[in-house]
């Protein structure tokens, strides 16, 4: 019965098209928007009280940055949708025994951060913000924490961020926004007015948030990971990073899945920091 909500909901919202595209419009984007999970637990808190924690208000939403601090580069972590800091833990540790200073932040509506929407776009002017305030040289993101990343040093780059490693990113928006129609069973009315709501909201179409093709004009050397195997985020979408990160290398996996959690992938990372 789960597998079919999202088409029930997504009939529901195609009738109200018929009678107003723009307020489907409006609900079907509220609900891309709106994360269900992500939340900090119990468990997951333990284990963050080792950081020394932080807020810093960005576009008037409270955003938890967490701290263990070290002697090297500062490297700066980004999670994907529906997770928070935690996702990081086997990571962090790596890190912390290379003595790098290690931030990251829960993006809005995730996590320990206020807010209710989240989207690629506000997340990456909180990265950014976070950036500057520690002044991180490096920023791994993952999923969507890739794809903001990479928007946020497209629009704004920063000069003391030297390298960026984005696993399981998401090459462009339409295809996020193509998953999200097809998994909801949305007709072409709403979809449509789902184009109309991105262009009047942030004054472009969705196919102008081309993450992997934004990545050819960076500065900043490039890691690029994408499993083989990712059922969320297909592998061709590693692939057009690879085709248009000039400055950037790309390392192909198989059996991790889109989470990535690995230590052949925490080396990949181990070794792209040190060099």
């Amino acid at each position: 019965m789960k597998k079919y909500i999202p088409k029930i909901i997504g009939n529901g919202i195609n009738a109200i098209g018929f009678l107003t595209p723009k307020y489907a419009a409006h609900l079907s984007i509220v609900l891309f928007s709106s994360p269900k999970k992500g939340k900090t637990n119990e468990k997951q808190a333990a284990y963050l009280k080792s950081a020394q924690q932080d807020e810093l208000i960005c576009n008037d939403i409270k955003i938890k940055t967490y701290q263990w601090p070290g002697k090297k580069d500062t490297i700066l972590l980004a999670h994907g949708w529906e997770s928070n800091t935690y996702r990081w833990k086997d990571l962090i540790e790596l890190l912390k025994a290379e003595d790098y200073n290690v931030i990251a932040l829960d993006a809005p509506a995730h996590g320990s951060s206020g807010g209710k929407i989240f989207n690629a776009l506000i997340y990456s002017e909180c990265i950014l913000a976070v950036a500057k305030k520690f002044k991180a040289t490096t920023i791994i993101g993952h999923s969507v924490g890739g794809m903001a990343t990479a928007f946020g040093n497209y629009n704004l780059p920063i000069d003391h961020v030297e390298k960026l490693v984005l696993l399981g990113a998401p090459a462009d928006f339409t295809g996020v926004f193509s998953r999200y129609i097809d998994m909801m069973g949305y007709n072409k009315r709403v979809s449509k007015a789902m184009n109309t709501y991105v262009l009047k909201r942030f004054n472009n179409l969705p196919e102008y948030f081309n993450a992997a093709q934004f990545t050819q004009e960076f500065k900043a050397k490039g890691l690029i990971v994408h499993d083989k195997k990712d059922r969320i985020i297909p592998y061709k979408d590693g692939l057009k990073f690879k085709q248009n990160y000039t400055n950037g290398e790309f390392v192909s996996t198989k059996g991790f899945g889109h989470g990535l959690k690995s230590d052949l992938v925490y080396n990949h990372i181990l070794d792209f920091l040190n060099t």
